[in-house]
């Protein structure tokens, strides 16, 4: 029996430098040791850089390789939302990181579990992780008083939220698509409050993870807009949301002093979507 057909998103923004060894080394992996259809999908967010021009050359070389091209900035979650609408296309679809921080034969080990649950995360902080270069102190810091933070605002007990290596059922994320807003750096918990909320599994497994040179996060920046995104998820699924729509241009204002992408409107996501069906193909 063949392996179920897998698609894995990689978003991009600036990554000429650091994604053609991550791309042959999953397309290599995955060709030599999945038996099924799988294809890496790399959604390039507002590049100024030739990260299209390296992911093309590398896509020339290998067929299960191609791109998606947004030339405006959408943000790491807008590119994994526009990614995730290929869901209808495979039976599985997970996500990592461009700068290879979770080697493919880690990933593999999330395909291995699928079974288990609607969706497998990677995770630093559970037993068994293997850590070969850990983030430097001030980022551990950060991330674990957003930790906090995401366990005092969702409950959802899960250690590791922000690993970028993540794999679901293609009918989960059909399913709670429509409430991905959110298209930052904290697309993770929308994503997983997502899946919780609509009674999906959930499964938490360590790891293999390697911290690189290079991030593109501004700490400080990144942080408040992280803060507020997890804020603005919790309201969504609380009583009180409908009271605070008046309040949407001082939303919008506050993401663009901090030059970070604002989240989705759902009338927003849905008015796209009938912009794409109704476009004739070229």
């Amino acid at each position: 029996m063949p392996d179920p057909s897998l698609f894995i998103l990689i978003p991009a923004y600036n990554e000429e430098r650091r994604i053609e060894p991550v791309l042959r080394e999953y397309a290599d992996f995955f060709g030599k040791n999945y038996n099924g259809k799988f294809e890496i999908v790399v959604v390039l967010n507002g590049c100024t850089d030739d990260t299209f021009g390296v992911v093309q050359k590398v896509a020339s070389e290998y067929p299960t390789v191609r791109v998606l091209l947004f030339r405006e900035p959408i943000g790491k979650g807008g590119a994994l939302i526009e990614g995730l609408k290929l869901s209808s296309n495979a039976t599985l679809i997970g996500y990592v990181d461009a700068d290879g921080a979770t080697p493919p034969h880690a990933f593999m080990e999330l395909l291995k579990k699928i079974d288990e649950a609607d969706c497998v995360i990677g995770s630093r902080w559970v037993p068994g992780a293997v850590i070969h270069q850990q983030q430097k102190n001030h980022r551990r810091f950060a991330s674990r008083v957003f930790h906090f933070i995401v366990q005092l605002l969702f409950w959802m007990n899960i250690r590791d939220t922000q690993c970028g290596a993540k794999l679901m059922k293609a009918a989960a994320v059909e399913k709670i698509h429509d409430n991905l807003t959110i298209a930052d750096m904290a697309f993770d918990i929308n994503l997983l409050f997502a899946l919780k909320h609509a009674e999906f599994k959930i499964l938490e497994v360590p790891t293999e993870w390697t911290d690189r040179a290079g991030s593109k996060v501004a700490l400080g920046r990144s942080s408040l807009t992280m803060f507020l995104s997890a804020l603005r998820v919790r309201l969504i699924y609380s009583p009180f949301y409908k009271w605070l729509r008046p309040l949407r241009p001082l939303e919008a204002w506050v993401y663009k002093k901090l030059r970070q992408p604002r989240p989705l409107l759902r009338s927003e996501k849905q008015q796209k979507a009938e912009q794409e069906n109704n476009e004739e193909p070229s």
